[in-house]
């Protein structure tokens, strides 16, 4: 009987990645509970939509009675939660939203989550796995040096990262208090096909494909640990399948880039695939984002020590195939437009902040 799956958020970008592989590499049936909100976009499932083992529900995580109802019908062996409002900028001027999904739709996720495992019998009851996906923004920044643990002390510096914050620890809490089945996964920046952009890298490579700034933050010296996203699929449903409950995982690619060499680099790509200008020379630095962290890096080594994970990317020829992917996929990037047209977010009028990250 093939594994019954519940992926919050599957028509987002980290979602519908995970949705793909699950239906299409493992042959599990899948269904993906999805708000559609500006980001979630079900283009990004043409290769499982016709699948019959792939299903859809629109509905929103925090609507307690259609989680419920998902549940009893559905009948999951696993829940995959990914639901959330994920963009730094937009909570900077837009935080209810990420309060009421991040934290609110957590909590009835949970709750529901928790009725259902309650009635199922002893070995499904057993078997059952709530799998809460994170972020590593939830450690704050590091200095030049070190890495986030398991066990770093949570930090959060922006509205997106204090509610991801904020659902870590109602997940971890349901464990302890229910014995709800739960394990907690936080992971570095994801980048790859199918990818909103408004984010960095999809955002450079719309804007140079159109001849339009490549805007940095402040002098592009922040520094991220990029992990393809489809390394990051495998690993989620490794954790969700063999980790140990009531833990945490960090996912990481083991890739760390200043934001101005992620963003030079894909200039280079496209210079070699597409020509016409030097596309570096579209580059323009920006104020800084309010209370911008200056470096995440991920330590994976209890996800691959102990359940054997490894990143198929390196950054290089991730980033390659993701360049590639963009230039060679216009029917599914053009009708964002509408969306989002590559405008500055997150820009906030007043003093400026005061605090440890303030710039």
């Amino acid at each position: 009987m093939a594994l019954r799956v519940l992926v919050t958020g599957g028509a987002g970008f980290i979602g519908s990645a995970l949705v793909r592989y699950l239906v299409l590499e493992r042959g599990a049936e899948v269904l993906n509970v999805d708000k559609l909100t500006y980001a979630g976009n079900l283009s990004s499932l043409t290769a499982v939509a016709d699948d019959p083992r792939y299903r859809f529900l629109r509905a929103d995580i925090c609507d307690a009675s259609a989680m419920r109802e998902a549940f009893e019908t559905f009948r999951p062996d696993r829940v995959m939660h990914l639901a959330a409002e994920s963009h730094v900028d937009r909570s900077i001027t837009g935080a209810a939203d990420f309060i009421n999904t991040n934290v609110v739709g957590t909590f009835q996720l949970l709750e529901a989550a928790r009725d259902y495992w309650s009635k199922l019998d002893g070995g499904a009851r057993e078997a059952f796995r709530f799998l809460h996906v994170s972020t590593d923004e939830v450690y704050g920044s590091l200095g030049d040096t070190g890495l986030f643990h398991e066990t770093t002390p949570y930090d959060p510096s922006s509205p997106y990262s204090a509610s991801k914050a904020a659902s870590d620890h109602l997940a971890k809490a349901w464990q302890r208090t229910y014995g709800l089945p739960v394990v907690v996964s936080n992971c570095s920046n994801n980048y790859g096909p199918y990818h909103f952009p408004e984010k960095l890298i999809p955002l450079t490579i719309l804007n140079a494909l159109h001849g339009r700034p490549l805007p940095v933050y402040g002098k592009g010296e922040n520094i991220r640990d990029w992990l393809y996203v489809e390394d990051h699929a495998r690993a989620l449903d490794l954790i969700a399948a063999s980790g140990q409950v009531g833990e945490t995982y960090n996912v990481g690619g083991r890739n760390e880039r200043r934001n101005i060499d992620v963003v030079t680099r894909i200039c280079e790509i496209l210079d070699r695939l597409v020509g016409g200008r030097r596309h570096a020379d579209l580059i323009e630095f920006v104020t800084d984002r309010p209370g911008h962290d200056a470096r995440y890096a991920i330590d994976a080594t209890r996800l691959e020590t102990e359940l054997g994970w490894k990143a198929q990317e390196t950054f290089e020829t991730g980033i390659e195939k993701t360049v590639r992917w963009y230039i060679d996929n216009a029917w599914w990037w053009r009708p964002l437009s509408t969306r989002y047209a590559g405008e500055r977010l997150g820009i906030i009028d007043g003093p400026a902040p005061v605090g440890k990250d303030a710039v």
